[in-house]
């Protein structure tokens, strides 16, 4: 029996648009649909369904399903997100790749939806939920690990969590304090900011400060001594980072089961292959770190339902480490990884959608007698400056490209084109473009008569067979093939000279633009002969004589290939080896300026190299990207004559800033990425909208005293809180606080300088102060409890004036708060 989620899927599925649709779970399993400000807030007691729906340039589309486990997420909640997650990727047509996620060891791609960071909340999802009311801020110390996502976990507010390989928040009511381990990137330092910038305006309003500090760097910096006093005082970091569950992948250790009725069975060989995969079960590939499970398409349901809560009960009795990560893939959706296990994988093509329904309905059209034009190809844009030179011998041309990379001082594009395999934007350049079979250059010459091959260069009068390509005229070409019945395609036009015979052929699936073009190359070719127009099928015999017989082409529409969609990697090689990883949803941000990194199109790629990387010239970077070509991560064919470009940051050309929403601002900042971050986060101001935080009497005493004008129309809450319009109650804007941001002991210490007692802010009984407390206040500045007692209870626990207190050092001022249980 389906439930009803399952028709609720099935509803969606014609619903579901590109983008990201999050679910929560609440506690009677109904899922409840997120707004999309609220994606990417979590509670940690509860489980999340999350569809990311891709449009890929082929018009096919792509969903990935992900569902997320917080850390205190019960089994029933857990075993019900797979099911409904299962239930979903049948209303898709069971074309989905599920991944499941767990809190603190989520996938990058997971992360990448919710940038900069998601932070789970402590609690329980619930769509009646209206906020946590006024309860204290409450002081956390978060991890924070990753180059391009960032790892966000909580950790014990100890010293004994901290360590020299990664970057920590401590998040405070008044102060968010980052400390960078010296052993971190500057990535990880810069993607921490973020982190830091997202704290501040979600959970501070915007209004708080920000402290930075470097790792046993302690001397002249006073926010170290308050750090280190949040801490009991400074102590040498004794650990690095903890050691971490080892996600490389054993091959050796990859086994292949057979699920049966909960049960596993092993399909021993000596190499995996596809044929040992049934249409009919489901399997478990063991890859250690990683457990990919694989449903044939002819599963049921409730089979697949079964099979997944058999792996996780299997898993979960084998105390596998909660990193352990799984993969759910039905047959015809298996990703690139799940594939590099078997030795051989069938190549299963990708039609072009969009080119094929593009030709059919121009075809009805044009069958009912409309005059129809072509669309025009997007791909043929310039995004070029076209002009230059042209070297014909190789040694020339790499000495010329050299000198002028050299004069350019790093200013230009390079790139490295092999014959057969020019993109787009090389033959923009030429507009007209004629490419002949041989050479004139005496190295040519020279490098023939060593080898004992025959010299096929061009002459106008001897036999030569031309096939027409192009876009339109700015645009197109006459390439020289083989003078053989074999280089025809009913897909192109051609031009056969022999002697003082030009044949101008039209393939029967060749468009009126292909013969617009045929005509023009005919007039660069030899306008001064009359041509023969050959249509396909009606070809005379001096036609076929020409090139040497009549012989079995290809006939069938040769579609053009699609521009594959871009994916961004690292490119970092080890002992000769690509270690790169993919980015996920990648955007500007994440060309960093210690990287170098490749964007990856399939038919060519961009080396972008970062100003401060450790690749030194335009010629290692080559080098990289037919490494690059050679590792083919993705197991797309790339071949490794395909374009290589070469980018240097700042100095990025139209046709590489295209593939992304290209802001020229961050491409002139200076300093490494972490400075650029810092620069950004320090100089940010926003007026925004702040919610009243709750505070009562703290500070109308002085803000009533002290506003310029005496009025007392401004309250200034000196953390940087919020400043309040008193001409209207409901005005709250964010502004840059009063007074230098004063502290609240700098006022109290003020108002004792006045005054014996002070009764700046409202005073509460130790009781209900201390930490823990039968009665715990809310609506306080939880880092400053010892504030709100009274002049005469201060001095009795303290044994001093607030006065004195204020004027101890940081660290003595925890340490006593500490010993009293108010820190």
């Amino acid at each position: 029996m389906l439930s009803s989620s399952w028709f609720f899927f099935s509803f969606l599925f014609f619903l579901v648009r590109r983008g990201l649709e999050v679910w929560g779970m609440e506690n009677n399993g109904r899922l409840v649909p997120m707004p999309k400000s609220s994606h990417g807030k979590f509670f940690s007691g509860s489980a999340y369904i999350i569809l990311s729906t891709a449009v890929l340039k082929s018009g096919l589309t792509r969903h990935d399903i992900h569902y997320w486990l917080g850390k205190d997420a019960n089994e029933v909640d857990a075993s019900m997100a797979s099911d409904k997650a299962i239930e979903l990727d049948a209303a898709l047509g069971s074309r989905a790749v599920q991944y499941r996620e767990v809190q603190g060891f989520e996938t990058e791609k997971f992360l990448s939806y919710f940038k900069p960071c998601i932070i789970p909340l402590e609690g329980v999802f619930s769509s009646e939920l209206q906020g946590l009311g006024g309860k204290s801020y409450r002081v956390s110390l978060l991890s924070c690990t990753g180059d391009h996502v960032v790892h966000v976990r909580e950790v014990p507010l100890s010293r004994s969590s901290l360590n020299h390989s990664d970057v920590f928040i401590l998040d405070t009511q008044s102060k968010i304090f980052l400390f960078s381990g010296r052993n971190s990137s500057m990535q990880e330092r810069a993607k921490a900011l973020e982190v830091v910038q997202y704290i501040k305006e979600n959970q501070h309003g915007g209004r708080c400060e920000v402290a930075t500090l470097e790792d046993g760097m302690l001397v002249g910096n006073s926010d170290s001594g308050e750090f280190w006093s949040l801490f009991g005082g400074y102590a040498p970091i004794t650990g690095d980072r903890p050691g971490t569950d080892q996600m490389e992948t054993n091959m050796s250790s990859t086994k292949l089961f057979w699920i049966n009725k909960g049960k596993l069975f092993p399909m021993d060989a000596p190499s995996l292959n596809r044929g040992m995969l049934s249409s009919d079960k489901c399997y478990m590939l063991n890859c250690d770190a990683e457990i990919f499970v694989w449903m044939g398409r002819m599963t049921l349901v409730s089979e697949r339902k079964t099979s997944i809560s058999a792996i996780e009960e299997i898993v979960h009795s084998q105390g596998r480490s909660t990193s352990t990560r799984t993969t759910f893939l039905t047959e015809g959706s298996e990703n690139v990884k799940f594939k590099s296990y078997f030795s051989c994988w069938p190549e299963t093509l990708t039609t072009n959608l969009y080119e094929e329904g593009r030709g059919k309905v121009a075809a009805i059209f044009k069958h009912q007698g409309y005059d129809v034009k072509e669309l025009p190809d997007n791909s043929s844009q310039p995004f070029i400056d076209c002009c230059g030179d042209l070297k014909e011998d190789r040694v020339d041309a790499i000495s010329f490209l050299s000198s002028t990379v050299d004069s350019a001082k790093g200013c230009s594009a390079m790139a490295q084109i092999f014959e057969g395999k020019e993109p787009v934007l090389f033959f923009a350049i030429f507009k007209s473009l004629i490419i002949f079979k041989g050479g004139m250059s005496p190295a040519y010459k020279k490098s023939i008569t060593q080898r004992g091959l025959t010299d096929e260069t061009y002459d106008k009068d001897s036999t030569a067979l031309f096939r027409v390509q192009g876009t339109g005229p700015d645009n197109m070409q006459a390439i020289q093939v083989d003078q053989v019945s074999t280089s025809l395609n009913s897909s192109y036009c051609y031009i056969l000279q022999d002697g003082s015979f030009i044949f101008a052929w039209t393939g029967s699936l060749s468009l009126p633009s292909d013969h617009d073009l045929l005509n023009r190359m005919l007039d660069e070719i030899n306008p001064l002969k009359q041509p023969m127009l050959v249509r396909e099928g009606s070809e005379p015999d001096i036609f076929w004589s020409a090139l040497g017989g009549k012989a079995e082409y290809p006939r069938e529409k040769d579609i053009k290939d699609y521009t594959e969609d871009p994916h961004l990697f690292t490119c970092v090689f080890t002992e000769g080896d690509y270690k790169g990883k993919e980015i996920f949803n990648f955007t500007q941000d994440d060309l960093t300026t210690e990287d170098v990194l490749v964007l990856d199109c399939h038919d060519e790629i961009y080396v972008w190299i970062g100003l401060h990387s450790n690749v030194t010239s335009k010629e290692q970077a080559l080098n990289l990207g037919k490494k690059f070509l050679q590792a083919d991560i993705l197991q797309e064919g790339l071949s490794i004559d395909a374009a290589v470009y070469v980018i240097a940051e700042g100095n990025e050309p139209p046709f590489f800033t295209r593939f992304f929403h290209w802001d020229d601002s961050k491409a002139y900042m200076h300093g490494n990425s972490y400075e650029r971050k810092l620069a950004i986060l320090k100089g940010s101001s926003q007026n925004v909208e702040a919610p009243d935080r709750g505070f009562r009497k703290a500070f109308k005493r002085y803000s009533s005293e002290h506003t310029p004008d005496g009025s007392g129309r401004k309250l200034s809450i000196s953390d940087g809180l919020y400043v309040r319009d008193g001409s209207s109650d409901s005005s709250l804007v964010m502004e840059e606080p009063s007074f230098n941001s004063r502290k609240v002991e700098e006022i109290i210490l003020e108002d004792c300088e006045d005054n014996d007692t002070d009764d700046v802010l409202e005073k509460l009984p130790y009781e209900l102060l201390k930490v823990p407390s039968s009665m715990p206040i809310t609506g306080i500045d939880v880092t400053r409890r010892e504030a709100y007692l009274s002049a005469q209870e201060f001095q009795e626990k303290f044994g001093m004036s607030k006065k004195a207190f204020y004027q101890l050092p940081k660290w003595r001022q925890n340490k006593l708060k500490s010993a009293l249980s108010l820190f």
